[in-house]
């Protein structure tokens, strides 16, 4: 899976942590839905560190179409809470 994290890097995510990314991503949800802005917060800090942890960062100069596009790492609350609606990042 290939991951971008929106103004920064592409990084290609081994399949078993797409996974892990997907349950994160349900939960961040669960979270915007009921406007619970901490536990988000903690969800998508999780969210990014394991795309940065476990990824592979993808060279510069190679060019991949991305699976998921998490949105800027300083976005606020209410910018990305429009985003994680639904299924979310990734659907199932």
């Amino acid at each position: 899976m290939i991951v971008r994290i929106s103004g920064e890097d592409q990084f290609r995510l081994p399949d078993a942590d797409a996974q892990r990314l997907n349950e994160l991503d349900n939960r961040a949800v669960g979270a915007a839905e009921q406007g619970d802005e901490a536990g988000f917060q903690e969800l998508w800090a999780q969210m990014l560190e394991l795309v940065e942890r476990d990824g592979e960062r993808l060279a510069d100069d190679e060019l991949a179409e991305s699976d998921v596009i998490l949105p800027p790492r300083d976005s606020s609350f209410e910018e990305v809470r429009e985003e994680f609606t639904g299924e979310g990042l990734i659907p199932d």
